[in-house]
């Protein structure tokens, strides 16, 4: 199942800083239905377009919504930084 929208990314500082995507609370609501059975510890395998960049992944549960997470290999070629809004397309099932 497709998905596209708009989401914030967020920073997670830990022992090393960590950036997301924020799926909004609908979408989410949405994924996860369209993730029974093919979720595994609560990820869900997916594959996601930003701008001219594909790449797979496994969203993030965190706090009743998703996040993807999303690794400098791909952040910062784009000039992706934190706190932009990104748009995103999302395949659920093709991680």
């Amino acid at each position: 199942m497709e998905f596209t929208f708009d989401g914030p990314v967020v920073e997670w500082r830990g022992p090393a800083p960590y950036y997301f995507v924020r799926i909004p609370e609908e979408e989410s609501e949405d994924i996860k239905l369209a993730a029974k059975g093919i979720e595994y510890w609560g990820q869900v395998p997916v594959l996601v377009r930003i701008r001219d960049v594909e790449f797979r992944t496994a969203l993030f549960p965190k706090d009743g919504r998703y996040l993807i997470p999303l690794k400098n290999a791909v952040r910062l070629p784009i000039g992706i930084e934190a706190d932009e809004v990104v748009t995103v397309g999302l395949d659920v099932g093709r991680g």
